[in-house]
């Protein structure tokens, strides 16, 4: 099963004509299975640590492997391969407004060469999610609560062994982060690999899973059933 692991990893970004960490020599490993929070003030590198584990930017320095496999050179079917791993939520809501959840959702089928069972699939995931009813619907119809269910949606179409979650939880009140919590944990207990970016720390607390800190792209604590700012 897909292993992720990063190895002294550094990405640099230019902002004002000079180059600054987004994350810096930085080293982790996350095994198939696990539930990790990422957290850590806005800017401290998780958005971009969870692009890397999934291939969406290449390092600039380091390597990230998946089950042993390095990312970056990846190529063609098996660049495909490693989208089919990962079933990622981003922190924008990225769902087209235009088309329906249908539409978009077999849209992510696609994207990773679902064609022939992409309608089984999306009608899968929705059922998951508990949206069964709203393939029809388009996203301004739905509540911020139910949209960010959607996108979820959309990432367990290809029913991904690791699922890459930045900030699900936003902007959402408290019974629909903890449903959303409570659908993660039931997708854990089945063998899903979970790492989630999240400031929701009295849910952090409550679930007692491995937490990792960030501050200014460096590693500052990684805890087993840890508690939001546990470092040691």
């Amino acid at each position: 099963m897909p292993e992720i692991r990063l190895e002294n990893v550094s990405k640099l970004y230019k902002e004002d004509g000079k180059m600054h960490y987004a994350l810096r020599d930085f080293t982790i490993t996350v095994e198939q299975g696990e539930f990790v929070f990422l957290i850590g003030s806005s800017g401290a590198g998780k958005s971009t640590l969870l692009k890397l584990m999934g291939g969406e930017i290449p390092p600039d320095r380091g390597t990230v492997y998946v089950n042993n496999l390095n990312v970056a050179r990846m190529v063609g079917p098996w660049r495909a391969r490693v989208a089919r791993t990962f079933g990622i939520v981003n922190q924008e809501c990225l769902l087209i407004r235009k088309r329906t959840i249908r539409d978009n959702l077999l849209l992510a089928a696609s994207a990773v060469g679902m064609r022939r069972k992409a309608q089984k699939a999306v009608t899968k995931a929705l059922g998951i999610v508990g949206m069964p009813d709203v393939e029809d619907c388009y996203p301004a119809e739905l509540s911020i609560g139910e949209c960010r269910r959607v996108e979820l949606a959309r990432a367990l179409v290809s029913s991904p062994p690791i699922l890459l979650l930045d900030e699900l939880t936003a902007n959402l009140d408290d019974d629909n982060i903890w449903d959303l919590m409570h659908l993660l944990n039931e997708l854990n207990s089945k063998g899903t690999t979970i790492v989630m970016a999240t400031h929701a720390s009295r849910y952090v607390n409550i679930m007692r899973r491995r937490v990792v800190t960030l501050v200014d792209g460096k590693l500052l604590g990684d805890v087993r059933k840890g508690k939001y700012g546990d470092i040691v």
